[in-house]
């Protein structure tokens, strides 16, 4: 997961867009059942943790998403551990050592 990568345009190739779809119908589904605006209610859970990185691949590639999913999405990058896991993302370096040596 890359925090700091954004790929307007991207085309969603047809093999992942049936994950895409199954995702929304998730989401959907939760918000629709429990009444939002997290998926099981009024405050967040362990389920929108686990969703947390879904959201951001949707912003890095630029997922269309209905309404309801979009504003979703919105309120979990916006979330305040959201927002620090970000800020500790943006602080790292580039380039990590460890990762550049050969093996």
């Amino acid at each position: 997961m890359n925090l700091r990568a954004r790929h307007p345009g991207f085309r969603v190739f047809n093999g992942a867009q049936g994950d895409i779809d199954r995702i929304l119908t998730i989401v959907s589904e939760c918000l629709s059942r429990h009444g939002g605006p997290y998926l099981f209610g009024t405050e967040p859970c362990l389920a929108d943790a686990m969703y947390a990185p879904v959201c951001t691949r949707f912003r890095t590639y630029h997922v269309a998403l209905p309404p309801e999913c979009a504003a979703y999405r919105d309120m979990i990058l916006a979330w305040t551990l959201m927002r620090e896991w970000e800020d500790a993302a943006a602080a790292e370096p580039d380039e990590i050592e460890e990762l550049d040596m050969e093996f």
